[in-house]
């Protein structure tokens, strides 16, 4: 049992796939009860309260590996890199923070995408970005004001930090100047995302629980 458990747990393929098929077990029983357990598996699927309630779950697993990412990056790499001997740097650099922008910039996106399509399913998605001045509802002002401190961060994860570290890691060739460069810029824009990072979440965590 022991080297079963160990097994999956040491391949992160299998501790995923595992644990994404028990997440889906548990999905699958928010569905029968969303509409009823009388109701038919295409009824429950597309009962309104259920697709919220999937939107929600996904924008929330994403959500955390991208705010999660760019925590590791301000509150651990980019403090403690000045700290690496100068040898040992290429192993971040040409390892580490590669594979990390990857999941981070798809977390981004998949983050902001789940966001909209839930507020999209919720009806409230125009007045949320006009900040409820169109409705005049202050549930919208404040959801809003995070949604909109949400698109600045994962524009800036694309159109600035993606495309910096790109440079700064040496993907893109480039001269050494160049590459310097390219590290603060991205380095800006990651430590403004940070910035922005808490405010935001302070909207998303509370305007469910305030508003309902």
């Amino acid at each position: 049992m022991s080297n079963l458990v160990s097994g999956l747990l040491s391949n992160l393929r299998n501790t995923v796939i595992l644990s994404s098929i028990i997440a889906l077990v548990v999905v699958g029983g928010y569905m029968q009860h969303a509409r009823g357990v009388d109701a038919t598996f295409v009824q429950a699927v597309l009962d309104a309260t259920f697709v919220q309630a999937v939107l929600r779950f996904l924008h929330l697993v994403f959500g955390i590996m991208w705010i999660g990412l760019l925590y590791y990056f301000n509150f651990v790499q980019l403090r403690k890199m000045p700290e690496i001997p100068a040898e040992l740097k290429p192993a971040v650099s040409k390892y580490i923070a590669p594979e990390a922008l990857f999941w981070f910039r798809w977390a981004a996106l998949l983050t902001w995408v789940a966001g909209v399509l839930l507020a999209y399913n919720r009806g409230y998605l125009v007045d949320a970005f006009a900040l409820g001045l169109t409705s005049g509802n202050p549930q919208h002002s404040f959801i809003g004001l995070g949604m909109w401190l949400a698109t600045v961060m994962f524009f800036n994860v694309w159109v600035f930090i993606w495309p910096n570290q790109k440079i700064a890691l040496g993907i893109v060739e480039a001269d050494a100047d160049a590459k310097a460069k390219a590290a603060k810029t991205a380095m800006l824009f990651s430590r403004l995302n940070t910035f922005l990072s808490i405010p935001m979440l302070a909207t998303m965590g509370m305007n469910q629980t305030i508003f309902g």
